[in-house]
């Protein structure tokens, strides 16, 4: 009967390490039986390669300093400072100079990203204080949180995702969308823009902490050119990467037409050992393959066309983690090991074709932008740590047990948008979006039996779980450029989506057949409003004052069998909060000098939590939080060939009520550090004649909750702070670049992140650590 039984939450995250939905159907007597895991087995590990190319980068930077005092004179353009480009954004869905956006707006240059040999999310994101992106086990799982607005296992994403002006996931909890924060290669992108605090109205769903947009390439069709580049990398410890790429701008009609392509494959080579049965070495190795084509057409100065076609593979033959105990905080066994039962591989397939018709009537500029997106994912996890002493008094003798997990999505998105022109009095924009998104997600929890052969067991748990999202929303802001100094804007967003759930599941431990189906409505409303002052040309302040929000969603309702009572609401709602800010932008010392800072109140309320009411995990609204912080960034350009910027971000996030189920007032908020920094120097100059660089950057991030003091399903484990440095270097040989980098130079085992969702079942934490010290070497021609 249901009282006599404790059950984990429906848990859409595949890594998130607990008991996975029905399947943790256990007796509550039984649970208490169960002992630890198996202790790992330490193996030995192979010698550790050489990394040949650290000595070069490490003398690159003292060749520049003594090529640059042989220099007898020096051009007047090299000596003063220069003058800074003017960066411009879409964050406002228009461009314009980051300057002049009343908002922090992180541009993050690809080409800078590609030197510095950056491969995925966490990688892009590293040196960004106030960001942390919860690595979900390797390449393409992670969700991110900007300013502390995370509850560590979320069950919607709280920062949204757009590659150009296409929205990008899912906005429900029932496909991995909370732990699926797109991991895009850096393929012939331009740039990718973080923008923080809440984007809720231009933006919508999800978009409640920050939002993380990819910006493309487009074609050009006034000439030919093209960039072809081959990269190799060596890591302490593991096997080898190399990488590939091509990019081919062709002009179709010259000034009218042009075609974009570029493809990409990169092989990412192991460094984590597995023990146990499934024991190997460099386990985690795997592949990411894809390519893009883009066409534009503008046929005259007011019609623009542009299609675009991604798609992306990914591939891992297992998962990142590797065992720490929980409470020594050091490793279970050896270094980078884990013991393992079962393989861990998965696969991660994404599509995405858009087509953007743009035409100036004049008077505003219209956007139709039509997507269609397809996401699928095939995983398969090993719980038989936790299972089989859990089944052991039952008279189950297992081997292993596993979870073979296949989720896919598929999203169509419709939006139309009108933009004034800039530079008037009053500008404005207008526009309608929608969303219709169909998602699957099946589970198998399988097993093998002990003994000769490894024979079949019995399907513990077989479950699907299809579901449906419709979203309309109208949006639209307007600026009142008061004075050339004061400018002034509004903006509001009304979103309602409709949901369908539909969850059927059987199998041993859940006893009796489910079949639950479930609908919910919701209507959200966000709101934006700021003001910014210009002081002079070069410098200006500004207030502002924006929500956000996630939406709300069916819930899986049982019954209880005694009473025939719903054991749960049908429904959550959804959550939102307000961000309050004050911010100060400017170019000082001659525009030498540029800073950026702000200081921020956040006010969470109604938080989306997993929570167990009358024996079933569901999805409840509960507690508050507050967050306060304060950020500043630094870029100093003493010279043309010099370049320094640092960055300091304050944090303080915690509940500010009681959330029954994850934690008590005051607790502090998961994976955010307090305090949190990034400084790095760069110098563009000559060597031996020839352009080149040398660069250094490091990064520091203070300690980190995993999970919540005093909850029993997602217990806290403290990450300790750690420091990291990188080096890059390079040289162009005519129309050849060679770069090099070093990362993780000091060879830190930094703990990222941590899921502690079996720990109370005896299991280790499951531990995401910085790659170890890699290097690489990247030739890259453009013709």
């Amino acid at each position: 009967m249901l009282e006599n039984r404790e059950y984990a939450p429906l848990q859409p995250s595949p890594f998130s390490r607990k008991p996975m939905n029905a399947a943790a159907c256990l007796p509550a007597r039984a649970a208490r039986r169960a002992g630890p895991a198996l202790p790992p087995v330490a193996l030995p590990r192979p010698a550790l390669p050489r990394l040949v190319l650290l000595p070069l980068a490490l003398l690159l930077p003292l060749a520049f300093a003594g090529a640059a005092k042989a220099q007898t004179a020096e051009a007047p353009a090299a000596t003063a400072a220069a003058e800074p480009q003017v960066v411009t954004v879409s964050a406002n869905r228009r461009r314009e100079p980051a300057r002049e956006v009343p908002m922090q707006v992180d541009m993050l240059p690809a080409g800078q990203l590609e030197q510095a040999g950056a491969k995925m999310l966490s990688d892009y994101l590293a040196n960004q204080p106030g960001v942390d992106v919860k690595n979900g086990g390797g390449a393409g799982f992670g969700s991110i949180s900007i300013r502390g607005v995370s509850t560590g296992d979320q069950t919607i994403a709280t920062v949204g995702t757009y590659i150009d002006d296409v929205a990008y996931g899912s906005s429900t909890p029932f496909a991995l969308g909370s732990v699926t924060s797109l991991d895009m290669a850096l393929l012939d992108l331009h740039h990718i823009e973080l923008l923080r605090g809440p984007q809720g109205t231009l933006y919508g769903a999800g978009a409640m902490g920050g939002l993380l947009k990819y910006v493309t390439n487009e074609p050009n069709p006034r000439e030919f050119s093209g960039k072809a580049a081959v990269g190799f990398s060596a890591t302490r410890g593991g096997r080898p990467g190399h990488t590939e790429n091509i990019v081919l701008n062709v002009p179709l009609r010259e000034n009218v037409a042009a075609l974009r392509v570029a493809a990409f494959t990169d092989k990412s080579g192991g460094y984590i050992d597995a023990t146990g049965p499934a024991a190997g070495a460099n386990i985690n190795g795997g592949r990411n393959s894809g390519a893009r084509v883009s066409v534009l057409v503008e046929p005259g100065n007011k019609l623009k066309v542009r299609l675009t076609a991604t798609a992306q593979n990914t591939r891992r033959d297992s998962t990142d983690y590797v065992d720490y105990d929980a409470g020594t905080g050091r490793p279970s066994g050896r270094e980078l090991t884990r013991h393992a039962a079962l393989r861990e591989p998965y696969d991660i397939k994404v599509r995405i074709a858009a087509a953007d018709i743009e035409y100036d009537f004049g008077w505003a500029r219209l956007n139709a932008i039509t997507a269609r997106q397809t996401n699928d994912i095939d995983l398969r996890l090993d719980y038989t740590g936790v299972y089989a002493p859990l089944l052991a008094p039952l008279g189950l003798d297992l081997a292993g047990v596993g979870v073979h997990q296949s989720t896919r999505v598929r999203k169509w998105t419709q939006e139309f948008r009108l933009t004034s022109p800039a530079r008037r009095t009053v500008e404005w924009l207008a526009g309608l979006f929608y969303d219709d998104q169909r998602g699957g997600n099946e589970q198998l929890l399988g097993s093998t039996l002990a003994g000769a052969g490894a024979a079949p067991g019995p399907d513990l748990l077989r479950a699907s779980v299809p579901s449906e999202y419709r979203e309309l929303a109208a949006y639209g802001d307007v600026t009142w450029n008061a004075t050339p100094r004061l400018a002034l804007t509004a903006g509001v967003r009304v979103a309602r989506n409709e949901q369908d759930y539909h969850q059927r599941a059987s199998g041993m431990l859940l006893g009796e057949a489910t079949d639950i189906v479930s609908e919910s409505k919701d209507t959200s409303t966000t709101y934006m409003a700021t003001a910014r002052y210009a002081l002079d040309a070069t410098s200006n302040v500004y207030v502002r004052a924006a929500s956000g929000y996630r939406p709300g969603g069916p819930n899986a309702v049982l019954k209880d069998f005694q009473t025939g009572a719903t054991a749960a609401p049908p429904t959550f709602d959804h959550d939102e909060l307000w961000s309050y800010e004050l911010g100060y932008k400017a170019d000082l010392l001659g525009r030498k000098l540029g800073v950026e800072a702000a200081v921020y109140d956040i006010r969470w309320d109604d938080i989306q939590q997993f929570y167990a009411v009358n024996g079933i995990n569901v999805i409840v609204n509960a507690g508050k939080a507050h967050i306060q912080g304060a950020e500043l960034n630094l870029q100093y350009r003493p010279t043309a060939s010099w370049q320094l910027n640092g960055a300091l971000t304050w944090i303080d996030a915690r509940l500010s009520e009681d959330a029954p189920g994850l934690a008590r007032d005051g607790a502090r908020l998961p994976n955010t550090a307090r305090v949190s920094a990034s400084i790095g120097a760069r110098y563009n100059g000559e060597l031996a004649g020839r352009p080149a660089y040398a660069g250094i950057d490091a990064r520091y991030v203070g300690k980190r909750n995993a999970g919540f003091d005093e909850n029993p399903t997602l217990p806290n484990y403290v990450l300790p702070s750690y420091a990291m440095v990188n080096l890059q270097a390079g040289m162009t040989f005519g129309a050849t670049t060679a770069s090099v980098y070093v990362n993780n130079l000091l060879d830190r085992r930094a703990q990222l992140a941590g899921g502690t969702g079996f720990v109370p079942y005896g299991a280790p934490v499951n531990m995401t650590v910085q790659r170890p010290r890699t290097a690489g070497v990247m030739l890259t021609r453009e013709f």
